[in-house]
């Protein structure tokens, strides 16, 4: 049974709109009786151990025991995944180090995930060039992210 792309992208939605607010949990988590500081890097650490469990063992199981992709491993994809995964984390450092400063868990993630679409867009449009330049609604969609993530901040929870 085939799922419409669609369903992985609400997934994802719901993944990373969920990852912020959970991982200011987790760093407030680590204050304890013995220490009072929260804990940002002791945070980012076992969000890497989730990314191993979910990202080496599952592909792991799908690509080496159960078959469903050949176990070979170019270097240009090699190279590029890997790319992928240190802007991943260092994105999602990032965010760890923005709730450590003074970033809130309802400040943060309209900034990140209104502007993480635009810069998606145009680092898109730099590996893959459109074969025509995009028309004015493309700009206007960037105007009005900036509007809506504008409103959030402005009427965000007191």
């Amino acid at each position: 049974m085939k799922i419409h792309w669609l369903w992985y992208v609400l997934g994802t939605v719901i993944f990373w709109g969920a990852y912020i607010p959970t991982i200011h949990s987790g760093q407030l988590g680590f204050i304890t009786q013995e220490s009072a500081q929260k804990g940002p890097m002791r945070a980012f650490m076992f969000v890497g151990v989730a990314y191993f469990l979910m990202a080496i063992i599952v592909p792991g199981v799908l690509i080496f025991g159960l078959k469903q992709e050949p176990a070979v491993f170019p270097m240009k994809g090699m190279t590029w995944s890997t790319l992928a995964g240190v802007l991943g984390a260092l994105g999602a450092l990032g965010v760890i180090l923005a709730l450590t400063s003074g970033g809130k868990p309802y400040t943060v993630p309209p900034l990140v995930f209104a502007g993480a679409p635009v810069m998606s867009v145009v680092v898109g449009m730099m590996l893959h060039p459109p074969k025509s330049m995009p028309s004015w609604p493309f700009y206007a969609g960037i105007v009005l992210a900036a509007a809506g993530v504008s409103l959030i901040l402005r009427f965000k929870p007191a």
